[in-house]
């Protein structure tokens, strides 16, 4: 199957599960109490203060310069997930990365964040999505195209952003061997995607909780 088959496919694929994902998507700056929210690489924001790109969705559409070489000191220009504010350095054994056709970038945590980006950004086509390779050597984890990776869906891995871990592998004989000790099933990348908005509803809830504990800790400890 050719590659231009494959994003044909997942163009087709990502317009009807980002539709339906759409209104599960968890928002970054929602409701917060009186202390605020959690803003993607500024950390905790006083309510009602300014960010630049004010507006829902508006905030979320990758705001970086087009960039044709995203692959490139990759960590170091996004360092952190656009949409949850996490490290992804910590967590690059998850992440993921999508070059829009425009390329306009969005670096993420994990195929979670991934797939509210590609909710809030129907209108752009992928250029290409990638991976982190969890079955690779080192500490830093490779990135692989995904249509070239096989994911383990549903293993007890644990999950990034999700109670239900979706870990993308460069080599297929790996993903069957970590399944044999986790668990799981495995699958193409579209597999994994229909898995993420699956869970959605339930990782937003789990998510939100988080959070809200997270701020009665801090209002705590101001008070």
């Amino acid at each position: 199957m050719t590659d231009e088959h494959n994003r044909l496919n997942r163009r087709q694929a990502l317009k009807t599960l980002a539709l339906a994902g759409f209104a599960l998507t968890p928002i970054a700056g929602a409701v917060a109490g009186s202390i605020g929210a959690m803003m993607p690489g500024k950390g905790w924001m006083a309510q009602g203060a300014a960010c630049d790109g004010d507006g829902t969705p508006l905030q979320f559409i990758p705001k970086g310069k087009a960039d044709a070489n995203p692959l490139e000191n990759e960590l170091e220009k996004y360092p952190h997930c656009p949409y949850c504010g996490m490290n992804r350095t910590k967590f690059n054994h998850s992440r993921h990365l999508v070059q829009y056709s425009d390329d306009l970038v969005d670096g993420t945590c994990s195929l979670h964040c991934l797939a509210v980006s590609l909710s809030l950004n129907l209108d752009r086509v992928p250029k290409a999505i990638y991976a982190a390779d969890f079955g690779a050597e080192g500490e830093i984890k490779p990135l692989v195209n995904v249509d070239k990776a096989s994911y383990l869906i549903g293993s007890k891995l644990k999950g990034t952003m999700s109670a239900n871990s979706k870990m993308a592998f460069a080599d297929a004989a790996k993903a069957k061997a970590a399944q044999a000790a986790n668990g799981g099933e495995t699958g193409g990348f579209n597999q994994a995607l229909t898995a993420a908005y699956a869970n959605m509803a339930q990782d937003t809830i789990m998510i939100r909780k988080r959070r809200e504990e997270a701020r009665q800790k801090m209002m705590k400890m101001k008070g």
